[in-house]
């Protein structure tokens, strides 16, 4: 059974759909979802510019700072910041052992459609580079659409002839543009928010009127993955997206990728925002962090 305190992300959703189905009720705003994470101990922040962009360091005391994680925020490209998410990858980089540049880019509202995240995330990434940091000491890590960019910045990089990074941390991620899973169907009785056809609209507006989901640069499910970096997978077993992940898993395994799915039963989308708080997220960061650790010579 999913712990009390797991059950606060599951609050969240539903009050953002409820917001949603009933105009009359104000849903949960934005910064308020860093709420559902508890504050890290001993991990300084400050905020820098990197690749043009406002960015973060989460610096865990004692941590190694020649190991950098790159940690890409969630919030279906209209929501999220290097605020909202900046305690989850505190609780992340802390428990790994190294130092976190929380990358931030532009959302929908800002002009933030397809492919600017994209171009942005691949600016974070360089930007790390020309900093002297090698590539071999570099994971990518992201929540929900946050997952999408540590697959598709790769892609970018690697169409760039740019060195590819040690490790991809994945939780939650979105890799079906086309919002085609059996889960939106099957955990739609356990999923408050992510229904299909919410999902869809996010996708539609990110790509534009002109945007092709199955284009192998914008869908990690349509695009080569030879030769990217091993990558980790966590999913909620009660959400929607259970699919994306399964899917991105078995395309991963069958280029060659050293790939790890764990699907945490009972959990929702990017239940982790619960670190400090729930055992759950608590656990699966724990893991996430033992597995990424020897990646980064740790």
């Amino acid at each position: 059974m999913p712990s009390k305190q797991s059950e606060a992300v599951r609050r969240r959703w539903e009050a953002a759909r409820l917001a949603m189905t009933q105009p009359d009720v104000e849903g949960p705003d934005d910064e308020s979802w860093g709420d559902l994470t508890a504050e890290p101990r001993e991990v300084d922040y400050t905020e820098v510019e990197a690749g043009g962009r406002p960015a973060m360091w989460l610096v865990p005391k004692r941590a190694r700072t020649d190991r950098v994680l790159l940690c890409l925020h969630g919030g279906g490209f209209v929501g999220g910041s290097i605020y909202t998410h900046r305690k989850m990858f505190g609780h992340l980089a802390k428990a790994t052992g190294a130092r976190a540049l929380l990358a931030g880019y532009r959302l929908l509202p800002e002009g933030g459609g397809y492919p600017v995240p994209v171009d942005e995330g691949e600016a974070a990434y360089r930007w790390l580079l020309d900093q002297g940091t090698e590539p071999g000491h570099i994971a990518f890590a992201g929540d929900s659409v946050g997952g999408w960019l540590a697959i598709t910045v790769q892609l970018r990089a690697r169409a760039r002839g740019l060195p590819l990074p040690a490790a991809a941390l994945l939780m939650s991620p979105v890799s079906d543009l086309e919002v085609t899973g059996e889960s939106y169907d099957t955990n739609s009785g356990t999923d408050p928010l992510f229904h299909r056809d919410f999902v869809r609209e996010l996708m539609r507006g990110f790509l534009g009127p002109a945007g092709d989901p199955r284009d192998p640069l914008a869908s990690p499910l349509h695009a080569d993955l030879t030769g990217l970096a091993p990558v980790y997978i966590q999913v909620g077993g009660d959400e929607t997206l259970l699919d994306d992940a399964r899917s991105l898993d078995e395309h991963a395994r069958k280029a060659g990728l050293d790939t790890t799915l764990d699907v945490y039963p009972g959990m929702l989308h990017t239940f982790q925002m619960a670190a400090g708080r729930a055992p759950e997220a608590d656990d699966a960061i724990r893991t996430m962090a033992a597995w990424v650790r020897p990646r980064l010579g740790l």
